[in-house]
């Protein structure tokens, strides 16, 4: 009787000890890897550094034609009366000061854009990690960056490779960032 009641509380103890001690499942992604890999980011960069070209040959070709129209005006300037040239100055300066705020206003939209995308791109990255980590039963999916948060993960837990091939439709990551050795 001893015996039975001596096993019935160690079985309960085992029972109790095992359900404390859960098994906790991590992994690690490479964060610069993932988001400079991702397809959309690609694509995203692609079309922002087209746009900034773009703008710029539009904005040179202008700035290109203000300047023949001052090497103009510099030609003529002795022949003009004060008056004429008090005028015209004028005129070169304000369209001066227009091409600059033209200037400043096209860079600042495109740079507002290309970061409200890249910000999109990157929420979408850590939506879709936080999904992947639920789905497949993770507790913890940390992020090494450039600051080597993860100074030691085994190879396995590493699951920068899984999540990107996922995150581009199952094409597998092209190694723009090479991840640590």
């Amino acid at each position: 009787k001893e015996m039975k009641k001596f096993l019935c509380v160690a079985g309960a103890l085992v029972v109790m000890a095992s359900c404390n001690q859960q098994i906790e499942k991590t992994g690690y992604i490479n964060n610069t890897k993932v988001v400079s890999d991702f397809k959309e980011m690609k694509a995203a960069q692609e079309k922002w550094t087209k746009r900034n070209n773009e703008v710029r040959a539009e904005l040179e070709g202008k700035a290109k034609q203000f300047q023949i129209e001052v090497q103009g005006y510099q030609t003529i300037m002795k022949s003009m009366t004060a008056s004429n040239r008090e005028k015209k100055e004028k005129e070169l300066m304000t369209k001066q000061q227009e091409l600059q705020r033209e200037q400043q206003q096209k860079m600042q939209e495109i740079q507002e854009g290309s970061q409200k995308e890249i910000d999109s791109i990157i929420n979408k990255v850590k939506d879709f990690i936080e999904s992947y980590g639920e789905k497949n039963g993770y507790t913890y999916i940390y992020g090494d960056t450039e600051t080597s948060n993860i100074l030691y993960g085994k190879k396995e837990l590493d699951l920068t490779d899984k999540i990107l091939k996922e995150l581009n439709g199952g094409e597998v990551a092209t190694d723009s960032t090479k991840t640590k050795e």
